[in-house]
């Protein structure tokens, strides 16, 4: 086997001519008294920006959106993407009048995606639907280091604005909060979202206001009631509700610019008219026995549900969520009924799926 001699130091530093110019190598006993001065530059990883990105967009326009889809991730029977299904939810969306959707998050079930796929999704939405719907991606972590390398790819694929939550479980300070949050500001347009029944860690107002002097801090799409919201629009900060069942309210009578739904993967022609038509009781009422069956288990269980009982999606599960048991699926078609199919994505009739009907994937 080839052996190499270890060189001392000094061997290295002998430079050749064409390296004579270099910075000299220090001897080996003042080595370990080197500064570490990358670790003291100010911002030493700069954001990955450029002004060619496609369908580059201000914080403004992300600003005015009103109705925001949280869009639905179908699968194929093996568990890969089903891009044709996504695809055709997608146009659904921009028919029904739907201004922007996240791509991702956690009805898009992000939280079950590797990277890879989270960017690929991203860079499928953007490339063919970014002229007509602006493309949120979800590219928050609980790890600062892959937010901001997630949120580097994204925009660099194209996205319109980035979605970040708070770090979930290996929970941190509220200084250490708004350094993590102004680390991934500088990149690009940001929504953060703030729901503590799923990270286990409110985002005070504080923290909050201590970033809201960033220019790309284009609001919070908050779930803790419409008080908070209310405290936020009256100080100049936009809001969005992340309740459908609060939405109504959030608008019209707290300041919210709007919603970011559930609901709208499958009526988002009605949620439309919730939120840009004026205040409407009769139909927030209407609505409200869907959106409370949608939220019975964990979103997206739900919603998952639904749309492969609307046959706009094929039955496919990844673990760890499951189908909503037999009476709920029942319960489901009796509501379509109610509200009219006619207000519901996709033009198949809805049935009530047996249970062999799902696919249910532990490995994909």
């Amino acid at each position: 086997m080839l052996s190499v001699k270890p060189q001392p130091l000094h061997h290295f530093a002998a430079a050749s001519p064409q390296h004579r110019h270099r910075r000299p190598v220090p001897s080996r006993r003042y080595a370990g008294h080197l500064s570490p001065r990358a670790a003291v530059v100010s911002n030493f990883h700069l954001p990955m920006l450029s002004k060619k990105v496609k369908n580059r967009i201000s914080v403004d326009d992300i600003k005015s959106l009103q109705l925001i889809t949280a869009i639905k991730t179908p699968y194929l029977p093996d568990g890969r993407f089903d891009t044709e299904a996504y695809d055709s939810l997608m146009n659904m969306q921009i028919e029904d009048g739907v201004e922007a959707v996240i791509v991702g998050g956690t009805t898009g079930e992000g939280q079950l995606m590797s990277w890879d796929e989270h960017i690929m999704l991203i860079a499928h939405t953007i490339n063919c639907f970014g002229g007509s719907i602006k493309v949120i991606g979800n590219t928050g972590s609980n790890s600062t280091r892959e937010a901001i390398h997630a949120t580097e790819q994204g925009f660099i694929v194209g996205m319109h604005a980035a979605l970040h939550i708070n770090p979930y479980y290996g929970k941190t300070s509220s200084e250490g909060l708004v350094s993590h949050f102004n680390s991934v500001l500088p990149m690009g347009p940001t929504i953060i979202y703030n729901v503590p029944s799923r990270t286990g860690q409110d985002i005070s107002p504080s923290v909050i206001y201590s970033i809201a002097s960033s220019p790309n801090l284009a609001g919070i799409k908050e779930c803790m009631g419409n008080d908070r919201i209310k405290q936020y629009t009256d100080n100049g900060i936009v809001a969005w509700s992340g309740n459908d069942d609060e939405c109504h309210e959030a608008r019209w009578d707290h300041g919210a610019t709007g919603v970011i739904s559930v609901a709208s993967n499958l009526v988002p022609g009605l949620m439309r008219q919730l939120i840009f038509e004026g205040k409407n009781p009769s139909l927030n009422s209407k609505l409200m026995p869907l959106i409370e069956w949608l939220f019975k288990e964990p979103n997206p269980i739900g919603l998952n549900t639904a749309l492969a009982q609307l046959g706009v999606v094929r039955p496919v599960f990844r673990l760890p969520y499951v189908p909503l048991p037999l009476p709920k699926r029942i319960a489901f078609v009796e509501l379509v009924n109610e509200i009219g199919r006619e207000h519901f994505v996709g033009d198949n009739d809805v049935q009530v799926l047996a249970d062999d009907d799902f696919i249910v994937l532990g490995r994909y």
